[in-house]
């Protein structure tokens, strides 16, 4: 749905994104994580075409962003949460939404019906009426959301959707943003909350004007260390150790204290044989853990690398 080939855009002697290659498959929550001035804002300023490339190729399904006419259909496809809301704050709720509705060209019918739907969704359509300068910044970034997906796009670019928001307002746009992928849209999510992107997205993207990395949260935190399971012990004997260190699935042991660090490449499948033999070696397991790397172990660390470079 989204494929980029060596996207860049220079400001001056700035290179802000530098030669971006990525493809996000339809259906697909996609999170872009990096610092501020990574490039992510650009990225997704280019994809929707509001500003033009210096150099390589965009393409929004069959549309690319060297088109004109393209740009225009791409337009019409996207739906787009930016940083600043930019909502009339003397309009109501309702009204800003049928504004932008009537600019996307929704008939009358279903535009009423989206506002509706998505007031209700968000929880303040009881507020409709009521003009939006009065609103929280929170509640202000709601209708924003809603104005994004008022014409019902095929892809929605969202940059820092909950940005504002208290937890239970973040809540709620997060179980939205799951029902939205639940109809098969492409979202492509702007955060700097890694817990967010960890809960919310298919695969991340860490960017640093280049592209850092790319891949499932969870293959990305495996990526910073090894598999390893940790087996809590009432104690550690020699008897254990050489039981374990038997086993031809696991490649490492360490004792430290009364637990065993074991390297195993499938711990769901040859934990259970770890802890047989450590039973029968007269040993008493108290508990069974992973040592995993979080999300935000594998940003900083690659944030850093790419710093250094």
């Amino acid at each position: 749905m989204i494929d980029t080939n060596n996207l860049t855009r220079k400001f001056g002697n700035l290179t802000a994104v530098d030669n971006v290659s990525l493809h996000v498959d339809e259906g697909e929550v996609f999170g872009f994580l990096g610092p501020n001035g990574a490039g992510k804002t650009t990225t997704v300023r280019m994809l929707c075409c509001l500003i033009g490339k210096s150099s390589g190729e965009a393409k929004i399904g069959d549309y690319s962003i060297d088109n004109e006419a393209d740009c225009l259909k791409i337009r019409k496809m996207v739906g787009l949460l930016p940083e600043n809301v930019g909502l009339y704050d003397s309009l109501s709720a309702y009204r800003n939404l049928d504004f932008y509705g009537q600019l996307y060209e929704v008939p009358e019918g279903k535009r009423r019906q989206n506002i509706e739907r998505l007031l209700q969704l968000l929880g303040i359509w009881e507020r409709r009426e009521d003009a939006v300068g009065a609103f929280s910044k929170g509640t202000k970034q709601k209708i924003a959301i809603a104005r994004a997906l008022i014409h019902d796009p095929q892809v929605l670019f969202l940059d820092e959707p909950t940005a504002n928001l208290d937890p239970e307002a973040s809540k709620t746009v997060r179980d939205f943003i799951l029902e939205l992928k639940k109809e098969k849209r492409t979202i492509f999510l702007n955060t700097h909350n890694l817990d967010e992107a960890e809960r919310l997205c298919d695969r991340i993207g860490i960017l640093k004007a280049k592209l850092v990395a790319v891949d499932s949260p969870k293959n990305l935190e495996r990526s910073l260390y090894n598999r390893k399971t940790i087996v809590h012990l009432e104690t550690v004997t020699d008897d254990i150790v050489a039981a374990v260190q038997n086993l031809c699935t696991v490649k490492n042991v360490r004792a430290s204290d009364n637990k065993l660090i074991l390297d195993i490449d499938n711990p769901e499948k040859y934990n259970p044989e770890v802890v047989r033999a450590i039973v029968e070696s007269g040993g008493n397991i108290q508990y069974v853990t992973e040592l995993r790397s979080t999300l935000e172990d594998v940003y900083l660390k690659l944030i850093r690398e790419a710093s250094a470079k």
